[in-house]
């Protein structure tokens, strides 16, 4: 019987790599662009889209290490590992350097101005290398707004963004993500023990049956209180709802008749 379960999974996961290898080429390859790029911090998120953008273009996707001060050497050690396994080109480079320029006391506010950086770096080695920065932030992160607005929320294109934390753990193992990734606590790694599940204060084990029911399945929150822990519940949907603006552009003022957001709606592949 398990035996079968994990045929079914397989398969699922096979289709699921499938859509989204050809989803990166296709993102990537439309607007005239060849190549892609990441960051890849050593934890699970980032080690599943690389490995995905390699697929995907091959020799024409580079992952970026961008560690600083606070960084756990391990992260940089599993990442060499996952490149190593897949065969995927890295460079690494430190934003130690950016961050002592402007040093900041507070542990949120560090933890918000390195995941700039890191985009910032990001940014303008896309535009050295004429490539498009590939996204690794996932459901349960964007719905919770768990991630840094321009930011590790920054992308042109996000091949995870409609997986869960806990399905990318399972989709890890189908790919093949060394153990080293997948057995560690999830960690954004912003400072020294930081513990994305303990920042939370609930694990995504919890989180994400909540939000698959509420996002996916239209459930109520009075449908929701009858099937989980009320503090739960009411945590998952303010983190939905106070979060909201993370998760659109910036609302322009409507002004005139066609505005950009409001009126002006063509697809961002509209060609003349």
């Amino acid at each position: 019987m398990k035996s079968e379960k994990l045929k079914v999974e397989n398969k699922q996961w096979e289709l699921i790599e499938k859509f989204l290898i050809k989803f990166i080429y296709e993102e990537i390859t439309k607007t005239g662009i060849k190549k892609g790029i990441c960051g890849l911090s050593g934890g699970i998120d980032s080690a599943v889209v690389a490995v995905l953008a390699k697929k995907a273009l091959g020799d024409n996707f580079k992952a970026f290490m961008l560690p600083s001060q606070f960084s756990s050497p391990s992260s940089i050690e599993d990442a060499k590992e996952l490149c190593k396994k897949f065969d995927i080109d890295y460079d690494i480079i430190s934003i130690a350097p950016l961050l002592e320029a402007y040093p900041i006391n507070d542990k949120v506010r560090l933890g918000n101005f390195s995941a700039r950086l890191r985009m910032a770096v990001l940014y303008d080695k896309s535009a050295e290398l004429n490539a498009l920065v590939i996204g690794t932030s996932n459901k349960s992160e964007l719905m919770l707004g768990y991630g840094t607005l321009w930011g590790d929320l920054a992308s042109a294109l996000n091949p995870i963004g409609d997986l869960y934390k806990t399905e990318i753990f399972e989709f890890a193992k189908y790919l093949g993500v060394p153990e080293s990734i997948i057995n560690k606590p999830p960690s954004a790694d912003l400072w020294k023990g930081q513990s994305d599940e303990k920042e939370l204060g609930y694990s995504y084990s919890q989180i994400d049956p909540v939000l698959i029911e509420f996002v996916d399945n239209r459930a109520t929150k009075e449908e929701l209180l009858e099937k989980f822990d009320k503090n739960l519940v009411e945590f998952v949907l303010k983190k939905i709802y106070q979060n909201q603006f993370k998760r659109k552009m910036p609302i322009i003022a409507k002004l005139k008749s066609r505005t950009v957001g409001h009126d002006f709606l063509y697809e961002r592949d509209i060609k003349l």
